[in-house]
């Protein structure tokens, strides 16, 4: 099975019914079994998806989020921290956030191939999105 990182955009849209892309979300998800790819989150975009939770539809949305995530986790490491720094320095015509960089970093370095996003960053930093 190959791993597909997912990203907060994503998170977000599976929980919020409301959300613009939740029916794609859904679909998508149950998708991933069947073309062999396994969800994978960084611990970075576990914290940012439960603050997200947080402000948007509450504590106890987020916290059941949070500890009901199965999901694996990578832990960001500090090599990864400073290449998401040079990220955020070199693309100054972008609005990669920490976050994002990180991301970026942790795909290229378990060489995931693609990402389980909405946010388009991932294509500006050409990534493939799942689709």
């Amino acid at each position: 099975m190959a791993q597909l990182l997912v990203d907060t955009s994503a998170v977000y849209a599976l929980i919020d019914r409301d959300d613009t892309y939740h029916r794609k979300a859904v679909a998508l998800l149950r998708s991933l079994p069947r073309r062999g790819l396994t969800p994978l989150l960084t611990n970075f975009i576990v914290a940012e998806s439960h603050a997200l939770l947080l402000s948007r539809l509450g504590a106890g949305i987020a916290r059941d989020w949070l500890l009901r995530q199965i999901w694996p986790v990578e832990r960001i490491a500090a090599d990864d921290e400073e290449k998401a720094r040079e990220i955020v320095r070199r693309y100054t015509d972008k609005s990669f956030s920490y976050t994002d960089a990180t991301s970026f970093v942790v795909m290229e370095r378990l060489s995931i191939k693609e990402a389980f996003a909405f946010d388009p960053h991932f294509r500006q930093y050409g990534l493939k999105l799942v689709s």
